[in-house]
């Protein structure tokens, strides 16, 4: 297996604890395409959605996923918005293995609900607002994903014996 893993899924979803420990597991490398954002401009997401919008944000993320995807035995937690630009879902497919993982909107509402570095959940209905991003991105991360694990009451490690499986038997 030398082909990265790169989870996609919604903000609040686990990606960043389930592949940090999933790298730890697999001796690889971790990282959170976020978090890389942050660190190469020295500035938060929401100061960067404040200055650039929503739309400089997501080129920042594509120039940062092309970026990253060129590693190897790498584990990569993109941001939950990474697979709305094509250029990004196809680069993942080509370099990698993509896991959706998913949850109910009741768990990333739970999840998210004291979170002030989530732009988009800045608004009066937080909730409504995680309702209509799984209703546009759940069929994008769908066609996208080679597999797909709710991470719903489910342990850490129970997922990522399942994303294991998954990728021994795709």
């Amino acid at each position: 297996m030398s082909r990265n893993i790169y989870l996609i899924g919604p903000m609040g979803v686990g990606k960043t604890t389930i592949g940090r420990q999933l790298a730890n597991h697999l001796g690889w490398t971790f990282k959170d395409s976020d978090h890389e954002i942050v660190e190469r401009t020295g500035v938060t997401i929401p100061t960067i959605f404040e200055i650039e919008g929503e739309e400089g944000f997501r080129r920042r993320e594509s120039e940062m996923i092309a970026r990253l995807c060129s590693e190897e035995r790498l584990v990569l937690a993109t941001g939950g918005g990474a697979v709305l630009k094509e250029e990004n879902r196809r680069l993942l497919k080509e370099t990698g293995w993509v896991i959706y993982l998913s949850a109910s909107v009741d768990q990333l509402f739970k999840r998210t609900a004291r979170d002030k570095n989530r732009p988009l959940l800045q608004t009066e209905n937080p909730r409504a607002k995680i309702e209509a991003l799984l209703r546009e991105r759940d069929p994008i991360y769908s066609s996208v994903a080679d597999i797909k694990i709710s991470t719903e009451r489910r342990s850490v490690g129970a997922v990522i014996k399942s994303i294991l499986k998954g990728v021994e038997s795709a």
